[in-house]
């Protein structure tokens, strides 16, 4: 009572025209970058939250994939080449391979093996558990594979990769070498190890994404001739029907943008890495949310416990951000 009757008696002090923000980032709620384009999209934004930045000082930061024993997000830093881990338990970034086989997509298996596309010896790894490395694909009808770019694992086992020329482009994500096959997107049978060509029907694929019920396969095309997302019906071991899923734009513009890394959340919305930073698109191919990034976004996973969190590597960074919504299979 004393202190507050001290209080009263003060005297009043002018207001303050300015104020010392020195050495401190003021955070705005709700996360002004975190856009609906849609009324759809609102259910998915969290009003107390706002997006970090985990890490910074990579080269070129690729295909961020969750691991949820160790609980740990890798990624690859493809011309420095290596790969990053940032540890949940107490935010640590090491140096998780090094080298790494300039590596790309990275995702876990149902037995929590990590599996690489790696630009370098242009095949599919398996880092198995006593250290040792397998080799998952690295040729297709006795020709050598381009560069495998992005991959996911299905629910039977099977390994599904895409396979466009970027590592073999030159020396800088990789080594410059000639081309021996066309794009295409390929699927190995867990058991029998035998790779099959699933389809070539796009000029460049790069992110791949299975929808939440395995029945449809989306694909990014970022080749010259398309540079749109593609979307086919999943038929056993074989995909059927392909066909333009969208054709992103950047918001504000209408002008045309490109999917890199792509991945689905248990709605069927397929969040993409893009030049804005993430768009996201629901499952009949409606553009209705944006995560607008200060760098360009390649590659996006669903990580944490339960899957709630976007993580997202752009340029030179590694971003999070709270979403309501989870991720519909490991990544």
């Amino acid at each position: 009572m004393a202190a507050a009757a001290a209080a009263q008696q003060a005297p009043i002090s002018p207001v303050p025209t300015t104020r010392d923000w020195t050495g401190v980032v003021p955070v705005q709620y709700p996360d002004p970058d975190v856009i609906a384009l849609d009324p759809k999209f609102r259910r998915y934004m969290i009003g107390n939250t706002s997006m970090k930045r985990l890490h910074t000082g990579t080269q070129w930061a690729e295909g961020p994939a969750w691991n949820g024993v160790g609980k740990y997000m890798v990624w690859s830093d493809i011309p420095n080449n290596v790969q990053l881990r940032w540890i949940e338990d107490d935010r640590r970034v090491t140096t998780f391979r090094n080298p790494a086989g300039y590596s790309n997509g990275n995702t876990f298996d149902y037995e929590g093996r990590q599996l690489s596309c790696e630009h370098g010896g242009r095949r599919v790894a398996r880092y198995e558990f006593n250290g040792t490395i397998t080799v998952i694909a690295d040729q297709f009808e006795g020709k050598k594979l381009n560069s495998p770019n992005d991959i996911v694992v299905h629910p039977d086992g099977s390994i599904w990769f895409t396979d466009p020329p970027y590592g073999i482009g030159g020396d800088y994500e990789g080594f410059r070498a000639t081309k021996e096959l066309k794009e295409a997107v390929y699927r190995v049978d867990g058991k029998t190890g035998q790779i099959a060509k699933l389809t070539d029907e796009v000029s460049a694929p790069n992110g791949i994404c299975f929808s939440p019920d395995y029945k449809k396969m989306y694909i990014a095309d970022t080749g010259a001739q398309g540079r749109d997302m593609k979307v086919w019906d999943i038929d056993g071991k074989t995909v059927r029907n392909g066909k333009r899923f969208i054709q992103l734009q950047v918001p504000g513009t209408g002008a045309p943008t490109a999917a890199d890394g792509i991945r689905c959340d248990v709605d069927g919305n397929v969040w993409a890495g893009a030049r804005p930073g993430v768009l996201v698109v629901t499952p009949a191919g409606e553009q209705i949310g944006m995560i607008r990034l200060p760098e360009n976004c390649a590659n996006v996973c669903f990580g944490t416990t339960r899957r709630n969190r976007l993580f997202m590597t752009a340029s030179q960074s590694l971003y999070v951000l709270p979403v309501g919504t989870t991720g519909a299979h490991i990544c």
